[in-house]
């Protein structure tokens, strides 16, 4: 078996290049910085020489390993968890300040965290958050390229392809990743929305995709809706609020140098931003939601006035539970995004159990942190500023998805106007 599983290692490397060309879009003399866990190494050094190739001047790795972390909740005392020191908060805040790129992997056990006690990963979650806030700020307004991106991982495959033995697993997890981020794929007659084929050089596929997504944005920038009313079979029945002045957005964006990155790899989504103050009704998950490495199954949430004031979960409560009193904001709505059902990820009828690809395979909406970019001026704004526009702040952004094949959302304009963008989970403007 080769160290990829099988699979052709120069779809691998066109993944890589993809990633350091696209993603980040590596400028010469930039700095990189690469978050991984450890045990996709030989990936990451992949990446490091492309990004060396674009002209980086230098590459920084930060490793992450989610076995090391457990041991560190299971054994260490409340003050260390809630302690960040200063060299580890300037390994972000230093580079993000410097206008270096930031590669993001996914690739864990996505329940590695499972049973553990949540209030310990809580207390670290926090203390990071506060010591990384100029990191974090820089990122959500995309001051700074970052991308992320995944790489199959062993507990990771068995999850989504279980009954197959680890190989089998990895290979098919491999395939299906490629196959989402446009790479190498055999069968042409798989085709996405845009009618570009899955064995098309990358990038150009690429490009032609995020063409599709800045026309979706264009049309619903257009209409200017004020609200949007979501309803299905499970039980959703929600209304949520616009900020005034919204931005629709999808695909590609600009950092503050002008250099145009794509934030996740892969993306089907088009996004803007909620008014924190304006929620209504039911919203009902469509697929389980991975969070902090544990697992919220068959869950609802019930808004009044912006916020969750009532929650179950037949998995995972506790875990919800923790979500919603990290802090005010992250009971708020800091995004609506919208995907088709029929999206290339939807149609693999997987789930991944990854936010980057259940996100791209159903519309869906974020507690917490909202985008200023996706407000006029809103990257001009103070957080006071934005919370009085109906931004939302908190230290979460948590993705959770809704979507389903017989989503209807409707658009409603100031005027009282209204326009059916959803029917039946797809689109239905043009």
């Amino acid at each position: 078996m080769s160290r990829f599983y099988g699979i052709n290692e120069d779809n691998i490397k066109e993944y890589a290049r993809l990633i350091v060309r696209m993603g980040i879009n590596v400028q010469p003399g930039q700095e990189v910085v690469i978050k991984c866990p450890v045990e996709h190494y030989e990936f990451a050094r992949l990446l490091i020489a492309e990004c060396y190739s674009a002209g980086a001047a230098e590459v920084i790795m930060q490793w992450s390993d989610n076995v090391e972390a457990r041991l560190l909740y299971e054994n260490v005392s409340d003050q260390v968890l809630s302690t960040v020191p200063q060299w580890k908060a300037e390994s972000y805040n230093y580079y993000a300040k410097r206008g270096a790129g930031f590669i993001s992997i996914s690739g864990n056990d996505p329940e590695s965290f499972k049973g553990m006690d949540p209030r310990k990963m809580q207390l670290r979650s926090v203390a990071m958050d506060k010591a990384v806030e100029d990191y974090n700020k820089l990122l959500m307004a995309s001051e700074v390229p970052w991308t992320v991106a995944a790489v199959p991982q062993k507990q990771w495959a068995k999850k989504v392809f279980p009954g197959r033995s680890e190989e089998e697993a990895m290979q098919k997890l491999w395939e299906k990743i490629l196959q989402a981020v446009r790479i190498g794929g055999q069968d042409t007659k798989q085709r996405d929305v845009m009618g570009v084929g899955f064995s098309q050089n990358a990038v150009q596929a690429w490009r032609a995709h995020d063409t599709f997504l800045k026309e979706k944005c264009r049309q619903l920038n257009n209409y200017a809706f004020t609200k949007l009313h979501y309803k299905n079979s499970l039980g959703t029945d929600f209304i949520v609020g616009l900020v005034k002045n919204h931005i629709w957005e999808g695909g590609t964006e600009t950092s503050g140098n002008g250099v145009v990155f794509e934030a996740n790899i892969p993306t089907e989504e088009i996004f803007t931003m909620p008014d924190k103050n304006v929620a209504e009704g039911i919203l009902v998950g469509a697929l389980p939601l991975s969070f902090r490495g544990s697992l919220i199954k068959n869950f609802t949430l019930t808004f009044h006035e912006g916020q969750v004031v009532d929650y179950t979960a037949e998995e995972g409560l506790e875990s919800l539970k923790t979500l919603l009193e990290s802090d005010e904001g992250s009971r708020r709505l800091g995004e609506v995004a919208l995907v088709p059902y029929s999206s290339p990820i939807s149609r693999m009828k997987i789930l991944f159990y990854n936010t980057l690809f259940d996100e791209n395979a159903s519309c869906h909406f974020a507690l917490g942190e909202c985008y200023p970019t996706t407000v006029k001026d809103g990257v001009k704004m103070s957080e006071e500023e934005l919370s009085a526009i109906g931004g939302n702040s908190s230290m979460n952004h948590v993705d959770f998805m809704v979507g389903t094949e017989d989503l209807t959302i409707t658009g409603i304009k100031e005027n009282g106007e209204t326009v059916v963008l959803f029917d039946k989970g797809d689109w239905s403007i043009t």
